[in-house]
């Protein structure tokens, strides 16, 4: 499975931007997917995850409420909806899938390049 992420860019506070992640080379469907961020000297933390048909999705404390996760089957691709962004939002942001349900970055086996989302203050 391969993961394309895109849609970073460089922000101001209290703005919104969507990434997308675009898989290929699997059954998409299968994957239990999420997102994950890493800022500058930090570990990766987990943003939010959705489940294989889309129903259910959980999230971090410290996005809970203003970022979304969706996604699309029939297009293969997942979405991280970002709202009322702060500059601790910073990092770089990765898409993963696997086949269990987690927070951890060893519970997804595939993973994205990562695209650098930037919030100013």
């Amino acid at each position: 499975v391969q993961l394309q992420a895109s849609g970073g860019g460089l922000v101001q506070a209290g703005t919104s931007l969507r990434l997308s992640c675009a898989a290929s080379g699997g059954t998409f469907s299968m994957y239990r997917m999420a997102w994950f961020r890493q800022a500058p000297g930090k570990e990766r933390e987990f943003v939010g995850g959705i489940s294989r048909s889309g129903i259910s999705t959980y999230y971090a404390d410290s996005v809970r409420g203003r970022f979304a996760i969706s996604r699309d089957n029939a297009r293969n691709t997942v979405y991280l909806q970002m709202n009322s962004l702060k500059p601790e939002d910073t990092a770089v942001y990765y898409c993963a899938s696997g086949g269990t349900i987690g927070t951890a970055p060893a519970a997804y086996d595939y993973w994205g390049q990562g695209t650098l989302v930037t919030v100013s203050s």
